[in-house]
């Protein structure tokens, strides 16, 4: 039992816990269950032991120094392999507890994702395969960022309404910078954007909705969780501001974040921007 993580939660008897990399990296198949900003660290360490396996990144948002998503950086870092993305709307302790999921299987190679989605799918775990690994990529991980936000709202004591408007605007945003980079849009409307979007800015489950909170309500974010959305903020916000893209709800959580503007002044000037069609 993992009772830090998965408190109440008995591992089935089939799951082997181990230190021993050598003993873990076996299978031809291995989820990558690391923070983004980590996966390279991890990928570095196990390199000899990765190449020509089957990889699914399990985490959600872009490296900071390079601005990657989890597929670019296994493909930097091992060759040959399979990259894949595991993401969409879950909780692990839902996962955990044999409750109904739904996620998303990102990858290149249509052969590939049917082979994997059909070793990861089970009774209560159902898997929808996409090719559209940009758009795949960015669902995951813009929502996070929107999510901080939206706690943010909340915890500033905005209302529901407010909420229910910036999700709306936020996954225009999502959409937008998306097909930007690539993205087809009826990939942001299944359960890696839309999907994922909803149950993150909704739960108190999400630590992302968590560290918005804190922040709206005028106290310092837990940093010691992890919190994909400050990262992934700073990260798009840098890029679209290059491109001259704009981003205005990313680029208010990436200023929040680093402290540069505070709740009352980030809210006035999302709500005095210029009207426009929806």
């Amino acid at each position: 039992m993992n009772t830090t993580r998965l408190p109440n939660i008995i591992l089935p008897n089939n799951i082997t816990i181990t230190s021993d990399t050598r003993l873990a990296t076996q299978s031809d198949t291995l989820l990558l269950a690391v923070p983004m900003q980590s996966l390279r660290n991890l990928i570095d360490k196990l390199q000899t032991s990765l190449v020509g396996k089957n990889l699914i990144a399990c985490c959600k948002g872009q490296e900071l120094s390079t601005h990657l998503g989890p597929i670019a950086v296994i493909h930097a870092t091992v060759t040959p392999a399979t990259a894949a993305l595991l993401t969409g709307p879950s909780f692990a302790q839902d996962i955990a507890a044999g409750l109904p999921t739904a996620l998303t299987l990102a990858c290149q190679e249509p052969q590939d994702a049917k082979l994997l989605q059909h070793q990861i799918a089970c009774e209560t775990l159902r898997i929808y395969r996409t090719t559209d690994i940009v758009g795949a990529e960015l669902g995951g991980a813009l929502k996070n960022v929107i999510a901080i936000a939206c706690g943010t709202v909340i915890g500033a004591g905005l209302g529901e309404s407010a909420r229910a408007a910036l999700m709306t605007r936020g996954f225009a945003e999502i959409v937008r910078w998306a097909k930007h980079l690539g993205a087809q849009s009826s990939t942001l409307y299944g359960l890696s954007g839309l999907g994922d979007l909803a149950l993150t800015c909704s739960s108190e489950q999400s630590r992302n909705y968590q560290f918005g909170l804190a922040i709206g309500a005028g106290k310092v974010g837990d940093r010691k969780k992890t919190v994909e959305g400050i990262a992934t903020a700073l990260s798009i916000a840098e890029v679209a501001k290059s491109e001259q893209f704009d981003m205005p709800i990313t680029t208010t959580v990436a200023a929040l974040v680093k402290s540069e503007t505070d709740v009352a002044t980030a809210i006035h000037a999302l709500l005095s921007r210029p009207v426009a069609y929806e």
